[in-house]
C-alpha cells in the first residue's frame, strides 16, 4: 500500500514540475529564447517532457 501512495505522490510531482516548465518555456519572449537560449517556444511539451521525464 504505502508503495501505491509513493508512486502516486512521484507522478503528481513530475506531473506539477512538467506543467510548470511548460509553463515557464511558453512565458519566454520569443527572441529571447531562439536567439539567447537556443529554444523554440512551440517545443515547450517536448522540452519539459524530456527534462521531468528523462530521454
Amino acid at each position: 500500500m504505502t508503495s501505491i501512495i509513493t508512486y502516486l505522490r512521484s507522478a503528481a510531482e513530475k506531473r506539477a514540475a512538467y506543467n510548470r516548465t511548460v509553463a515557464e518555456i511558453a512565458r519566454l519572449n520569443r527572441d529571447l529564447a531562439i536567439e539567447d537560449l537556443g529554444i523554440y517556444p512551440g517545443d515547450a511539451e517536448l522540452i519539459a517532457r524530456k527534462a521531468v521525464y528523462g530521454a
